[in-house]
């Protein structure tokens, strides 16, 4: 931890992507893995359906607005996390949201106001230097959309999702792996030995946006 933090920053672990293509599943079996060697975990979920409850639209249907509701709640919680666990799990880091926002904007055929989409950029890179470990799903188009949650069932829709969060991704420099939809055993393995190793040793805390040899936009297949 460096001098300067107020707050002790456990290990984050942030998984990005468009809809059903295995976020959720992945975040659950990464939890039970660590909670089976007593490592406190706190998982900070999607906030879709809490969206909705404030009266906010979601998925093609994305503002501003609702984006930054969004990003911000999703930092809220994130930082609220902190406070009680070694390690927290992001289902849907912040750039998700502006993934979703573009892709609703392209989807509508209408483009953002520049100054709208230079604040949520800030925030996005500003906050995403938080996390230690950043995964981005990969789609597979013959994996139905699941029914546990608000769900699109334009599949072109969750394709353009899952293609502008990756451009975003790109776009700002956010350094990740990908993730498959299926098969996460070895994606698991990689985590699992990426977050023991920090918790070792927490004077090796280091970002994917850090001066060191970076783990790119590797296969964690």
């Amino acid at each position: 931890m460096s001098a300067d933090n107020e707050v002790f920053r456990p290990v984050t672990v942030a998984v990005m992507g468009t809809h059903s293509t295995g976020k959720t599943t992945f975040v659950n079996e990464l939890a039970e893995l660590l909670r089976q060697d007593r490592i406190e975990v706190a998982i900070v979920a999607d906030l879709g359906s809490h969206a909705l409850e404030a009266g906010l639209p979601i998925l093609a249907n994305h503002t501003w607005a609702s984006t930054t509701w969004i990003i911000t709640r999703g930092i809220s919680l994130e930082l609220e996390a902190w406070t009680r666990a070694d390690v927290v799990l992001i289902d849907r880091g912040v750039p998700d949201a502006l993934g979703y926002y573009e892709a609703a904007l392209e989807s509508r055929r209408r483009v953002a106001d520049p100054r709208h989409l230079k604040h949520l950029e800030d925030m996005v890179v500003g906050h995403s230097r938080n996390y230690d470990y950043v995964l981005r799903t990969v789609l597979d188009p013959t994996v139905p959309p699941g029914r546990n949650k608000p769900r699109d069932t334009d599949l072109e829709f969750r394709s353009l999702a899952g293609h502008r969060i990756e451009q975003v991704m790109q776009r700002l420099s956010i350094g990740h792996d990908t993730l498959p939809s299926g098969g996460h055993d070895k994606a698991l393995v990689n985590a699992m030995a990426f977050v023991k190793g920090r918790l070792a040793d927490p004077t090796s805390e280091l970002g994917w946006d850090d001066e060191q040899p970076k783990r790119g936009d590797t296969q964690a297949s």
